[in-house]
């Protein structure tokens, strides 16, 4: 048997191309001698929100046809998710800016710290990104968050009490997710960091692979 290896997850519930990896991450945790370390961050709509202001005019187009594309070529559902978990608006100058208000992003960060810490960090992320992108409206009603936290072997009462009572040392936790990301090299999710190297995008998990099968896995 080889030795278990390691890899560091920056990873964003707002993000598709999060959710587009997420999958194959959870499998190569069940298939290899592999841990996966789920350290979600903040989206960069919240940490850094004038990026919108400054990208080329063509990006948003290209993005929304990429990712749809990519999606396909996954066989994987996506649609966008309604609700946003990050609330954003166009205003007068066709900025895209980011509200005040975010009644959907700070919680489910931080239940994702949590969801790491209880050892199901990538299975939560799996199974919420999926009811997030995968197609269901109004994810956060009735029964739908809750059953998929249950699929994930957790339950989403027991924490969102502990959030109401560790939301401070959770919030420092993502605080150190992001410091820890910045320093690994890349500013975007998903970035997978392996022995200090880090692999951003979706379309670099197969490099990733191929880098920890010549350590063995």
């Amino acid at each position: 048997m080889s030795e278990e290896l390691a890899i560091d997850v920056y990873w964003s519930f707002r993000s598709p191309w999060s959710y587009l990896a997420t999958k194959r991450l959870r499998e190569w945790q069940e298939k290899y001698d592999l841990t996966v370390n789920f350290r979600p961050v903040y989206p960069i709509a919240v940490r850094t929100p004038e990026f919108f202001h400054n990208v080329q005019p063509q990006w948003f187009s290209y993005f929304m046809t990429d990712v749809f594309r990519v999606a396909e070529f996954l066989e994987l559902p996506f649609v966008w998710p309604n609700p946003d978990p990050v609330v954003q608006y166009v205003d007068e100058n066709g900025l895209r800016q980011t509200g005040e208000e975010q009644p959907h992003i700070f919680r489910l960060t931080r239940l994702g710290v949590l969801a790491q810490e209880l050892g199901q960090g990538i299975e939560f992320a799996d199974e919420v990104a999926t009811l997030i992108w995968g197609g269901t409206e109004n994810w956060h009603q009735g029964n739908y968050f809750s059953e998929a936290t249950a699929r994930a072997g957790l339950n989403l009462t027991e924490m969102d009490e502990r959030l109401v009572s560790e939301g401070d040392r959770l919030e420092s936790v993502i605080q150190e997710n992001q410091i820890a990301h910045d320093r690994a090299g890349h500013w975007g999710v998903p970035t997978c960091v392996y022995k200090g190297e880090p692999f951003f995008g979706q379309d670099r998990l197969d490099v990733l692979l191929w880098r920890l099968q010549q350590d063995g896995l």
